[in-house]
């Protein structure tokens, strides 16, 4: 059996995810609160496209690659890691602001 592959075709499903997201979300004269909306709809996104590849990849579909979806869960998580840590430094400001003494 002869096989010949192509480098380069293995980055193609890694293309294809990253024109799906921003690869860096701007936020002009928006504020804390547009970045924060703009970071969750990103997380989201990436949540949403990880689960549809995992359901493509245990419905067999050969038009996905197990590379794909990987590096799909590998973004979303990093994402939701992400969004955690920041929501945890805000809640510990705000605890801090709070405990101010007047």
């Amino acid at each position: 059996m002869n096989v010949t592959t192509n480098p380069l075709d293995a980055l193609l499903p890694v293309i294809s995810v990253g024109k799906l997201v921003s690869k860096a979300p701007t936020v002009q004269d928006g504020g804390f609160l547009d970045a924060m909306k703009q970071a969750l709809t990103t997380t989201s996104q990436l949540q949403s496209e990880s689960g549809r590849l995992s359901r493509e990849v245990t419905f067999d579909n050969p038009t996905v690659s197990l590379e794909e979806t990987m590096l799909a869960g590998v973004k979303s998580n990093i994402a939701f890691q992400a969004t955690l840590q920041s929501r945890n430094r805000i809640v510990q400001a705000y605890t801090d602001v709070m405990n101010m003494q007047v």
